[in-house]
């Protein structure tokens, strides 16, 4: 093997290593033929470096492993940055809705810990997210829960993106917030 393609190797490899992969659903359909049944797999994964970036990914094969392995490159691929408060929280409370599936997340203070369903909790854990309180409201479909907390997640702001959208500096932004409510304790 040529040095240059180890080199490209390893480097794919230490890639790769930094992601944090859980598998959330797995489905088993049959396929029913002359000789009997065949099956089939479809696999629900997220993948996450615990430092603000997760995806997700759905992998259909005739072997689990198979279709775990297309899943996990599925979520690679689909990959979003979500702000988090001082690293562990969202920064404010936010829906997200996905067919029949709707979520709530809420920012929770330090020592929360992650309170959520099975596919959210993943979600989470591979985020790097340590305080949050969620709530599925609405389907239980695991596919529609994780989009749907994609969806929320997306909609997620950071007072820095908010400032940047308006043209100020964040400490004009935390001043108007204050002032805000300031109004709103004299009423």
């Amino acid at each position: 093997m040529a040095r240059g393609a180890r080199d490209r190797d390893r480097s794919r490899e230490e890639r790769d290593s930094e992601f944090v992969d859980k598998l959330v659903h797995i489905n088993r359909v049959a396929k029913v033929v002359k000789g009997g049944r065949r099956f089939g797999f479809a696999a629900l994964v997220v993948v996450g470096d615990q430092k603000g970036r997760v995806g997700f990914g759905h992998g259909k094969a005739r072997e689990v492993p198979e279709a775990i392995r297309k899943a996990n490159e599925a979520a690679k691929r689909s990959l979003v940055r979500v702000p988090l408060r001082e690293g562990r929280t969202l920064h404010h409370d936010v829906t997200g809705r996905h067919g029949a599936g709707r979520v709530q997340l809420r920012a929770a203070p330090p020592g929360t810990g992650i309170i959520a369903g099975g596919p959210m909790r993943a979600v989470f854990e591979t985020l790097g997210m340590q305080d949050v309180v969620a709530k599925s409201l609405g389907s239980s479909n695991p596919y529609n829960m994780v989009r749907a907390t994609f969806a929320a997640l997306k909609n997620q702001d950071s007072p820095r993106s908010v400032a940047a959208r308006r043209n100020i500096k964040i400490s004009a932004l935390q001043a108007r917030r204050r002032e805000g409510d300031g109004e709103a304790a004299t009423e």
